[in-house]
């Protein structure tokens, strides 16, 4: 006989999850839409927003399991983005950036401006974020999305980090995703000042403060 389906849940992050990371964060890449169709390589965009998360601090790493042992969507954080930086430049980039090269000039392709990211880890600290030292990504599939589910993923996180003694969390996320946008604020984020922050915004909340 074999086992019933449990209901959706949160969990921590099991090695045995790393493809349905990587599946879930090229899914919702695009604005929160799926961007498969813009790169090539599929382990691109993972290797910059999902990999070196799990690698470096999965305790602080959480999925959103089906009930059936499949993840579904993730939050991912780190409690010290100075820290993680410096690992991602002497630990991660020399694994990494071989593969996905910077380009020699201006990117031309949605590739090649993923791959400046992978090569500029320092642009993720910034002076006005020091009240907010650690940093998140949660991401879900669309069928999950709008469930209470994004809510309970953060609730892990911040938990976690609070534990750790970690004050305040931001993000980064591009003005387009107006939905994202919608959901932050509802978690109770809000909009940090940072100069020259381009077509993002930066948003942070203390780690202690009930959602």
């Amino acid at each position: 006989m074999t086992a019933e389906p449990r209901e959706p849940f949160i969990r921590p992050y099991q090695p045995s999850d790393r493809a349905a990371l990587a599946h879930i964060c090229v899914r919702t890449a695009n604005a929160g839409a799926d961007a498969s169709s813009l790169h090539p390589d599929p382990d691109l965009l993972p290797t910059i927003f999902a990999y070196p998360y799990v690698e470096f601090a999965p305790e602080f790493a959480f999925v959103l399991d089906d009930g059936a042992g499949h993840a579904v969507g993730y939050v991912l954080g780190v409690p010290d983005t100075e820290t993680f930086v410096k690992r991602f430049r002497t630990e991660w980039l020399p694994k990494t950036g071989a593969r996905y090269p910077a380009p020699p000039g201006e990117p031309g392709t949605p590739t090649e401006e993923m791959a400046v990211l992978l090569h500029t880890p320092e642009r993720m600290v910034r002076e006005e974020l020091r009240d907010h030292p650690a940093h998140l990504h949660i991401d879900l599939l669309p069928p999950w999305q709008g469930r209470g589910h994004g809510r309970a993923l953060m609730r892990a996180l911040l938990d976690a980090l609070h534990r750790a003694g970690v004050p305040g969390v931001h993000l980064c996320m591009v003005q387009t995703n107006t939905a994202a946008r919608a959901f932050y604020d509802r978690l109770g984020f809000g909009l940090l000042d940072v100069a020259d922050r381009g077509p993002v915004w930066y948003l942070g909340r203390p780690t202690a403060a009930p959602l």
